[in-house]
Parts: C-alpha cells; sequence; structure tokens
C-alpha cells in the first residue's frame, strides 16, 4: 500500500511543483528549458528500454511515426492544422494513461518496494501533464488530466499482475503517443509558455 501511496502522491507533486516554480519569474525560464529535457527523457525512459528488445528498430520508426504524422497532416490541410496539436496532446496523454494502468499492476507483487526512480518520473509526468495542459487549457483540464492519471494506477493496482503481459502491440501504441507528445512539446508547447505564462 506504501507503494500505491508514494504512486498516486507523485503527480500531484509534480503539478504543486509546476506552480511553485511558475510563481517565481527568474526561475520559469529556466524551468521551461528544463522541461523540453525532460519529456523527451521520460518518452525515452518509459518507452525504447521496454520495446527494444522485443521490437528493435521499429520502436524508433513508430516514434518518429508519432512526431511526423501530425506534422504532415498539418502540412496537407490548413483547417486540421489547427485542430493537430490537441488531437496529438490527447493521444499522447492516452499512452500516459495506458502505462499509469500498467504501473499501478506492477505495484500489487509483494516487495517490489519504490524506488526513487519510480517516484522521480511520476513527479515528471505530473509536471508534464500541468506544463502541457495548463497554459492551453487552464487548471480544470490540467486537474482532470493528473486526476485520469491517478485513476489509472488505481485500476491497475486493483487489476494485479495479470496485466504484465500486456504483450508488442501495447509498446509500440506507447512509442507512438511518445513521439505525438513530442510533437506537442516542441511544435505548440514552445508557444504556450511564450506567449502564455502563468
Amino acid at each position: 500500500m506504501f507503494q500505491l501511496a508514494g504512486s498516486l502522491a507523485a503527480p500531484i507533486a509534480g503539478a504543486l511543483l509546476y506552480g511553485w516554480l511558475h510563481n517565481r519569474p527568474g526561475a520559469t525560464r529556466l524551468f521551461d528549458g528544463f522541461m523540453y529535457i525532460a519529456v523527451p527523457a521520460l518518452v525515452i525512459w518509459q518507452v525504447v528500454p521496454h520495446a527494444w528488445a522485443d521490437h528493435g528498430i521499429l520502436v524508433l520508426v513508430v516514434l518518429a511515426l508519432g512526431i511526423g504524422l501530425p506534422t504532415l497532416v498539418e502540412r496537407l490541410s490548413t483547417w486540421l492544422a489547427s485542430h493537430t496539436d490537441n488531437v496529438a496532446l490527447l493521444v499522447g496523454l492516452s499512452g500516459l494513461v495506458l502505462h499509469a494502468f500498467l504501473e499501478g499492476a506492477a505495484l500489487v507483487p509483494q516487495g517490489t518496494g519504490i524506488m526513487p526512480a519510480v517516484i522521480l518520473h511520476r513527479v515528471l509526468v505530473g509536471l508534464a501533464i500541468w506544463w502541457l495542459l495548463r497554459p492551453r487549457h487552464g487548471f480544470g483540464r490540467a486537474s482532470l488530466g493528473i486526476a485520469v492519471i491517478l485513476v489509472a494506477t488505481v485500476a491497475g493496482y486493483a487489476a494485479g499482475t495479470q496485466f504484465f503481459g500486456h504483450g508488442g502491440g501495447v509498446e509500440l501504441y506507447q512509442a507512438f503517443v511518445g513521439g505525438s507528445l513530442l510533437h506537442v512539446v516542441f511544435h505548440q508547447g514552445r508557444h504556450d509558455h511564450q506567449h502564455k505564462q502563468d
């Protein structure tokens, strides 16, 4: 139960950390720069190692598709361009939700403990969700994003270890949505955080 409590507290801590840092003008630019490193690192840390053993280079191809497909759609249609980033963000967040569910299931075995690395990456998840949603969609939707992660974690914990063998399709999906998140971070995220500081 301690593992679950720590996993639930970490994304909330990430959201609170965002607010604390953004209330300090001197730290805002440094923090935003850090997030342009942290979000890709989170995607690479959570997606690539788990899938590489089974899929090899295909993981990088799918990741690149997640990055490039929204850009291609934007160039094909100016009408779709105004909606592409929101769709890519929604797809990307769905991958974080799926990962939270699987991670909740992974907390079930006795003696796993909750390693500092797990807490750290869950704090980064909370930071990333708040950083991506708060400037564009406001406090309510950012809070909803955190809440969905928490519910998915509890649902995974309740479902138990039967989901450990989730298969390659899930891993490739996570690679695609990881690419979608990277698209949002570097295409739209920079604009949001230059012009809509909190």
